[in-house]
């Protein structure tokens, strides 16, 4: 009997063994096992989310956050199934397992590095600007680095050899940086989320992607299965529900978090809504400069937002469904969950989780299969009411907690922190007195990025350019580029805790000569 091509692995067993010994028969489960043992996934418990927990229960950190993505995906992915006629589009479109969202909800934030979002843009600039990395940093692309190449747990000790189908659902965005697929989605009259250049950094391709060079082949063949189903910029069905259940659970969980630590104020927030609803039409009015001079004044970014959802989704954007959004965002969260405040009372937490239960549940619901999005959207999606209101939730959480003076004061830190951690471990690299020494993780990094980037020197070159687009040549330079890319891969693997105490260690101000910050 033919295997079926989704549960086809890269590698075979090692010479002499059978079978790799995993706990479960069914091979997207036992992927799920494999992702959940991988050490890159405890390391998730200690990585921010929005801000450091630093041990409080109070917060999410990546991992409580990717099991509730997990459970979300999982949700999503059985009640499709069981709805009427869903289950033989989806075959049609290539397949809906729930073992196989739920494992790639687990994966998807293996990759990011210590102060999240933050540390993604920071090592992104350093891999661009100091080691001429083309690729530079990306978390979704790190994650998929880590499931094909860095985690050491399977067969071949090269990545857990998970599935085609698991590794294709945690390509988000599927596709490079710049050189696959050609023709580029950046390209397209209307990219796919993410496939963009940033504005201000023409020339360095699309802003998110899911796969360095070093892992194209990886993607080409968990992209096989998939062939004539899917446009190679689009999502799996699989990968867009793991997509759909992070946007549900960041606009919920996040905001949750914020309110219990008691940062989420009903005063701004009710101003900002209130005042939209209120003076809708008067604001609507306003031409760009007039708008842009009063942005401080409430109502405005809301009415900012509006707007830029015209621009960037006139597919499904809708001004009444907006601002039927904003009236339901306002009356649940405003006037419900933070007009009581939050007190650490049983019945506040009574209240806090009733709020995430009731909007979990809404948002779910809201999820259906369209045969033929448009380029701005995944296969799964949520109906018009449910994504504007996803909209208004992600907007609350942007603009009165990420956007905070106290929290950029903060993240100015941790920026310095990475970029002079980065510099210790480059010039210990380089000191040829101490090379012997190095911590063992970072020597091993060292030598399987020279292996890489040398392959690619001999079969692909095209694809090894530096951060400007020159290609790149000769021994020195792909030297060159597999350090950058160690010293990356190395810092980007440890946890927040883990990279304060080993720049302690490295600048001298830790007494301690053993940490677990070496032990990687």
């Amino acid at each position: 009997m033919e295997r079926d091509p989704r549960a086809l692995r890269r590698d075979e067993p090692p010479a002499g063994v059978t079978g790799w010994p995993d706990l479960a028969d069914n091979p997207f489960r036992a992927d799920r096992e494999r992702i959940v043992v991988s050490p890159f996934f405890a390391r998730l418990g200690g990585v921010t989310q929005v801000v450091s927990a630093a041990g409080s229960g109070l917060l999410h950190n990546r991992l409580t956050h990717s099991l509730k993505v997990a459970q979300v995906a999982r949700a999503v992915a059985e009640r499709l199934l069981a709805s009427p006629g869903t289950a033989e589009l989806t075959a049609k479109l290539g397949g809906l397992d729930p073992d196989v969202a739920e494992a790639a909800a687990l994966a998807h934030d293996l990759g990011h590095p210590p102060f999240g979002h933050l540390g993604e843009g920071v090592l992104d600039r350093i891999a661009r600007h100091r080691f001429g990395l083309a690729d530079g940093f990306e978390g979704n692309a790190q994650s998929f680095r880590i499931l094909t190449t860095t985690d050491v747990r399977g067969p071949s000790v090269v990545g857990l050899d998970l599935t085609a189908a698991v590794r294709a659902a945690v390509l988000k965005y599927p596709w490079a940086r710049l050189h696959w697929p050609q023709p580029h989605p950046a390209a397209m009259p209307n990219p796919p989320r993410g496939a963009a250049e940033p504005a201000d950094l023409p020339g360095t391709g699309s802003s998110k992607f899911s796969a360095y060079s070093t892992e194209l082949d990886d993607l080409l063949q968990a992209r096989a299965p998939f062939a004539g189903r899917l446009e190679d910029w689009q999502q799996t069905v699989e990968a867009s529900v793991m997509d759909t259940a992070d946007d549900i659970a960041y606009a919920i969980h996040d905001l949750q978090d914020f309110h219990r630590i008691g940062v989420l104020q009903y005063a701004p927030v009710a101003a900002e809504l209130g005042s939209w609803l209120a003076h809708a039409l008067d604001l609507a009015a306003l031409d760009a400069a007039e708008l842009a001079a009063e942005a401080r004044r409430p109502g405005r970014s809301l009415e900012l937002l509006r707007r830029r959802m015209h621009v960037r989704d006139a597919w499904i954007v809708d001004d009444d469904a907006f601002a039927q959004a904003v009236s339901r965002v306002r009356a649940e969260l405003v006037d419900g969950l933070l007009a009581s405040g939050f007190d650490g009372s049983i019945e506040a937490e009574q209240t806090t989780a009733a709020f995430s239960a009731h909007w979990t549940s809404r948002l779910v619901g809201g999820v259906v299969v369209l045969e033929e999005p448009g380029s701005r959207s995944g296969h799964v999606a949520l109906r018009q009411e449910q994504w504007h209101e996803v909209q208004v939730l992600k907007f609350v959480h942007r603009q009165f907690v990420l956007l905070r003076p106290e929290l950029a004061l903060h993240q100015r830190g941790q920026a310095s922190l990475l970029t002079t951690l980065v510099d210790a471990l480059d010039a210990w690299l380089g000191d040829r007195d101490e090379a012997s020494r190095l911590p063992r993780r970072l020597h091993d990094l060292v030598e399987l990025a020279h292996a890489e980037y040398a392959r690619l020197a001999a079969d692909a070159p095209a694809l090894l350019v530096g951060a400007t687009g020159e290609p790149v040549s000769g021994a020195d330079a792909v030297r060159g580029l597999a350090r950058g890319r160690a010293v990356i891969d190395f810092v980007a693997s440890l946890t927040d805790k883990q990279a304060v105490s080993l720049l302690d260690a490295l600048s001298g101000r830790s007494s301690q000569p053993w940490s677990d910050s070496f032990v990687l």
